[in-house]
């Protein structure tokens, strides 16, 4: 079975993160035939859902985990039912290397048939009893199956992880475990030495390199490929690995330019999903990350994206611009807890560890109405991930500045060159950059 890639970005995934993981899982399969599937490491926020809809698209798969699971290790072996006579068992053992599940009719396992199940069965029916020695092979193959299954076989879902029954499955004096489906139907069989060496998830992260960011146990997997645009915080790898870091605005502008490197053409709807990408990570080429390559790739896919038979028809790159930025701006019809927590980045400087959330609006006058309840929130946030201290930058894309929410400030934020209101919050004039601008004003204070 060809190993399946996954093209992922960091948690709480933004537009540039699910573009990037679309378009980069589009290339490896057109480039290089390689089964690649774009993934997800959380939920979608409001402004990728809007322009997933628009462009009639699904969401990538969600992937919150990467360690491997019983269903890399399952093989379909054949079964027999357990009322079937012992030869149906014998027959596909000789087939299997000494092996045969026996399945109820209705598809839940009974047991399984081995070499040593077989003999313990022979011996019991055999050796005590006289008359059963002059029994013939023949007459003790059409019993039925149930009489020589074990019906103590461990049992594993499909989809659980195999760290998490390494310990039990060590304890087991078995060669072979069955394997389910959540339903608790037959899905197949696995050896003990494939659990104990299974094969590594392959994956290729993008719009991050920061194992904080990384989709969970991104250790166990085989990690291939880096794509990015952030500062570098990269995670151990166990061999060379491609890494790409670029100072663009966006990820989605380096898929763009290896589609161009390629020679291939994005089909309308991933053009379209990439443009996206770029717009809301540029805040539409307002942002001081823009670069002039983020221009030219926008330009370019353009071209595909706004075709005859594009969904975006009609669009242009001003109209499109505005409104996938428009469908990310906004706090007053959302969850508090869901602000502070869909685009959300963890950092790490000495021993201390805190979050910046980013939050997009058109008036910062919305601050106000929602600000206890954005407090409220931002502490929860800081407590339910174990940080020292949270700041939640709300955005205002039209005026280009941003008011910062901190909860728990460190005593160094005295120092912040963003002027503190009355209300507690700050105020940070052309600022609009997470990445650019304000993490390393907060990294130089932490950091003296």
């Amino acid at each position: 079975m060809e190993m399946i890639t996954y093209v992922i970005g960091h948690v709480n995934p933004d537009t540039d993160s699910i573009a990037s993981a679309i378009g980069y899982a589009w290339l490896l399969q057109e480039r290089d035939g390689i089964n690649a599937v774009p993934a997800r490491a959380g939920t979608t926020n409001p402004q990728t859902t809007w322009v997933l809809d628009r462009l009639d698209l699904e969401a990538p798969c969600l992937l919150t985990d990467v360690s491997p699971r019983f269903e890399a290790v399952a093989r379909r072996m054949d079964t027999t039912l357990p009322d079937e006579p012992l030869r149906n068992a014998w027959e596909i053992a000789s087939r299997t290397g000494g092996v045969a599940a026996i399945v109820n009719e209705d598809g839940t396992p009974y047991g399984l048939i081995t070499g040593i199940t077989l003999f313990s069965f022979l011996s019991e029916l055999v050796v005590p009893h006289a008359d059963g020695q002059d029994m013939r092979i023949a007459e003790l193959l059409e019993m039925p199956c149930h009489e020589a299954a074990d019906t103590g076989v461990p049992q594993f879902k499909a989809g659980s992880r195999i760290r998490d029954a390494v310990n039990r499955i060590l304890r087991q004096e078995r060669n072979y475990f069955i394997v389910v489906d959540d339903d608790g139907q037959y899905v197949g069989l696995s050896r003990q030495r494939d659990i104990l060496n299974p094969p590594r998830v392959q994956v290729v992260l993008v719009d991050h390199n920061e194992k904080e960011q990384a989709v969970g146990a991104l250790e166990e997997a085989e990690l291939l490929e880096i794509i990015d645009h952030h500062r570098l915080g990269n995670p151990f790898t166990r061999a060379p690995i491609r890494f790409t870091t670029e100072v663009v605005g966006s990820t989605s502008t380096i898929i763009a330019e290896r589609i161009l490197e390629a020679g291939l053409s994005a089909p309308a709807k991933i053009a379209g999903i990439l443009l996206a990408g770029i717009f809301s990570d540029t805040l539409f080429f307002t942002s001081p990350t823009t670069t002039e390559r983020d221009r030219n790739a926008a330009e370019r896919l353009g071209r595909r994206a706004f075709s005859a038979k594009s969904p975006l028809k009609g669009e242009s790159l001003k109209t499109y611009g505005e409104a996938v930025i428009k469908a990310g701006a906004g706090i007053s019809t959302r969850d508090p807890d869901e602000i502070v927590t869909s685009d959300t980045k963890t950092y790490t400087s000495g021993e201390l560890n805190f979050g910046i959330a980013q939050a997009e609006v058109t008036d910062l006058v919305q601050v106000d109405k929602h600000l206890p309840e954005l407090k409220e929130a931002l502490e929860r946030l800081q407590v339910n991930r174990a940080l020292d201290f949270t700041i939640l930058m709300v955005t205002d894309v039209v005026q280009g500045s941003s008011r910062l929410v901190i909860s728990n400030p460190p005593s160094t934020f005295d120092d912040l060159p963003y002027p503190a209101s009355s209300d507690g919050t700050r105020f940070a004039k052309g600022v609009v950059s997470r990445k650019k601008q304000l993490l390393p004003v907060i990294l130089s204070l932490l950091e003296t």
